[in-house]
């Protein structure tokens, strides 16, 4: 390492000796991002200015990509020799190991087979379930009770809330294979300051549901279009405490899918055509991130791209924004979706409420209609746990 400004230089043959581990030191971790992202950038990589873990090198022969987490590396590409060239190359500067094809990938594990590739987190759900002692307990349908509404301070105080924020923070990094559960995580994860009884019983009526479909992931097709589809919803005021709504979206490239959240809104909507066009705008964001991923892997994505909902007010709103009466309270920036569809990016459309896949992302529903939609996402479940 480098010695500091300010402090002299040392003879030949001596080494400076810490009082403590480079891995405590506070700095360590951006240096070691410096560091890395410098030796990647002089082999040929180029960092994606979309997503800082990504690094991408295109020659007119072959295409590489790697993901980087901290030191956990995945390397992928077009050409196997290029991808033992890079093994070589990180091997010389920081002893690597090489771990072949991947198969389990910080808690995913991944499956390919001739038709696609399935990631899903079964063995971390498992853990889980065995950590809570609810390995054996029964089954449920749904994520939550139908119908269900948190507020704060509802039941007693748990003795143990930090039990209670383990599990959550343990369920918000399931999300990544898990869509089905993004909205019960969402309301869960809102009270993690001080959680009630209530509160713990919603997530231990999740972790049934998860028990019931332990390897349920996603699967990404070989053959899939490049087509993007996006269905995009909000839940009216539907925070009792704050009557702020929440937008749901979910992303679809050809058929598998790509991207998709729960959040609830910033500000009150005064109307539900308010709080649909707020969603609207935060969808069309994701769209405009995920061309730009695109762009970088150099993916043509057709357009304009369907933005699908079941709110004819928004999509007048759009298409004719003279309607002052329900725009005057919108923000500046929600207005990116008139110039995004002007320029023939999106092409906002409606369809019927009972196909609004979005439904999944913004609210509760029952066991019938939330089996339909999920059954439309697209996840695949290789078999379930035996109870």
């Amino acid at each position: 390492m480098s010695l500091p400004d300010g402090y002299p230089p040392q003879p030949v043959g001596k080494v400076c000796h810490l009082k403590r581990s480079l891995y405590g030191l506070k700095q360590a971790s951006r240096q070691w991002n410096t560091y890395f992202c410098g030796k990647l950038v002089a082999f040929g990589f180029q960092q994606s200015a979309h997503d800082h873990c990504l690094f991408l090198k295109h020659t007119p022969s072959s295409f590489l990509a790697l993901v980087i987490y901290v030191d956990d590396v995945l390397i992928t590409g077009s050409n196997l020799t290029d991808i033992i060239d890079v093994n070589d190359y990180l091997d010389r500067l920081f002893t690597i190991k090489d771990l072949g094809p991947a198969k389990y990938f910080l808690g995913v594990e991944i499956v390919r087979t001739d038709t696609g590739t399935y990631l899903h987190q079964r063995k971390y759900i498992l853990d889980i379930l065995t950590d809570m002692g609810l390995l054996g307990c029964k089954p449920t349908h749904t994520h939550f009770p139908p119908g269900l509404k948190l507020q704060g301070q509802s039941g007693s105080p748990l003795p143990e809330p930090d039990k209670y924020r383990r599990l959550v923070g343990r369920l918000l990094y399931l999300n990544m294979t898990r869509p089905d559960i993004t909205f019960s995580v969402q309301q869960l994860s809102q009270f993690m300051n001080s959680p009630c009884s209530s509160h713990w019983d919603a997530s231990v009526h999740l972790l049934r549901y998860l028990k019931g479909c332990p390897s349920q992931g996603l699967f990404y097709v070989v053959d899939t279009s490049l087509h993007l589809t996006a269905y995009y919803d909000a839940d009216w005021a539907s925070c009792p405490t704050t009557r702020r709504s929440v937008t749901g979206f979910c992303i679809f490239l050809g058929s598998s899918l790509l991207s998709w959240k729960t959040k609830k809104q910033t500000t009150v909507s005064r109307s539900s055509a308010e709080a649909e066009y707020r969603a609207l705008s935060t969808t069309v964001c994701e769209i405009l991130w995920l061309s730009y991923l695109a762009d970088d892997f150099h993916v043509s994505i057709p357009k304009p791209i369907p933005l699908l909902c079941d709110n004819q007010a928004a999509l007048h709103i759009v298409a004719n924004p003279v309607f002052h009466e329900r725009t005057k309270h919108l923000e500046i920036d929600c207005h990116i979706v008139r110039d995004q569809y002007k320029a023939g990016m999106v092409s906002p459309q409606k369809i019927g409420s009972t196909m609004q896949l979005a439904d999944l992302f913004t609210k509760a529903l029952g066991p019938g209609i939330f089996s339909t939609l999920l059954s439309k996402l697209g996840l695949l479940e290789l078999h379930r746990c035996p109870t």
